[in-house]
């Protein structure tokens, strides 16, 4: 009955396992989730207002499809300023940032072509990837390089039908930064090779030790070859809101969004209004939400070493960790004995790809009290899994 596309992709693993955790906690059972890929803050409280008034002022009726002027306006100056892309109004189109991944691989990619994208990766790039009908080429992530997109490793990928690369930093589920050196290098390659980039940013404010994000869009040569999504999700507590943007070159924004004027039509008129005062309005919430997850990120990978059978690189930014296990289990399987057992959700590694079997992502979007209760949990259970 269902088309054959469908038959190549399943469901969200993240929203799967959300799913279970609501139903369970429905049944009255005490389940503390590690899951969750989003923060747990309250979204700051100007962002609110500046709905709310758009509301009392009726501002409830469609928008131009590519999004209101002024928060155009206001993405173009924050990328300029921000991530030093050159860029105007005219080379933004706002839509949420699962969408603006959804549909530029519609728009991008042909039946036979194919993408290079990071594995273990967010399920949604391959899904969305195979869902527009071309192929998806894994590029394998190591511990040793701290599960860093590196050129070496694309260029071995590079084929004739290579049509794109797919790079997202700081990264989902290992929480890796690409470094100056990483993005310059696969700039060359893109260029040299005449490839497509998409580089998922929508992390970019939450990184730790000293790492720097850098949007690939802004070296030389790449702003006519690069899709930059970001969004608001992460940065400003607004996963609910459902918002972010693509920048990109103006015929690029012009096609994409002929997929929009046929499916969302415009992102939700008064939302687009608090975006706008999240952008331009005041940023000390984005401070210290990112301290915060710098602490927790501290306090959970601490007591992820004092658990023997895991282990993985110390995260730069976003807030997971993606051990590696020691159990010849399934993660599904895994994943499924820490929540009978331990009444503790996590997303299995499965979730994010083929090298992602064998591990588990943890959230640290959770308080201080959730991850020390969960990962006391999670070890007592670890310690009596069978040989």
């Amino acid at each position: 009955m269902v088309s054959r596309r469908l038959g190549s992709v399943t469901e969200s693993g993240t929203v799967r396992i959300s799913n279970i955790v609501s139903k369970l906690r429905q049944e009255g059972i005490d389940v503390l989730s590690l899951s969750m890929g989003e923060p747990d803050f309250p979204t700051p409280d100007n962002i609110t207002k500046a709905c709310v008034a758009a509301l009392n002022e009726h501002f409830t009726h469609y928008t131009p499809s590519a999004g209101i002027p002024e928060l155009r306006k206001a993405v173009a100056a924050k990328s300029v300023k921000d991530n030093g892309i050159r860029c105007s109004e005219n080379n933004v189109l706002i839509t949420p940032t699962k969408q603006a991944i959804f549909m530029t691989m519609f728009a991008m990619l042909d039946e036979g072509d194919e993408a290079i994208i990071p594995d273990p990766t967010w399920g949604t790039f391959d899904a969305c990837v195979r869902l527009a009908g071309a192929t998806p080429r894994y590029l394998k992530l190591i511990p040793e390089e701290e599960y860093r997109i590196t050129p070496e490793r694309i260029a071995e990928l590079i084929t004739k039908k290579t049509k794109l690369i797919l790079i997202n930093s700081p990264s989902n589920p290992c929480g890796a930064v690409l470094t100056k050196k990483d993005i310059q290098g696969i700039a060359d390659l893109a260029m040299d090779h005449d490839l497509l980039v998409f580089s998922d940013e929508v992390y970019e404010k939450i990184i730790y030790d000293g790492a720097m994000h850098h949007s690939i869009a802004s070296l030389d040569g790449m702003f006519d070859r690069t899709i930059t999504t970001n969004g608001l999700s992460k940065t400003y507590a607004m996963t609910g809101w459902r918002i972010g943007w693509i920048v990109a070159p103006v015929e690029v924004v012009k096609e994409i969004n002929k997929l929009q004027t046929h499916s969302l039509t415009c992102v939700t008129s008064f939302v687009q209004k608090a975006a706008v005062e999240a952008l331009t309005g005041p940023q000390e919430s984005v401070g210290k939400m990112v301290n915060e997850f710098h602490t927790r990120r501290d306090l959970m990978y601490g007591l992820m070493k004092e658990i023997p059978s895991l282990r993985c690189p110390r995260p730069k930014g976003a807030f997971y960790v993606f051990p590696k296990y020691d159990f010849n289990m399934r993660s599904d399987d895994l994943a499924a004995y820490l929540l009978e057992k331990a009444h503790v959700a996590i997303t299995p590694g499965s979730a994010f790809g083929p090298s992602g079997e064998g591990h588990l992502r943890l959230s640290y979007a959770a308080s201080k009290e959730v991850i020390t209760e969960a990962m006391g949990r999670i070890g007592e259970a670890l310690a009596k899994v069978p040989a």
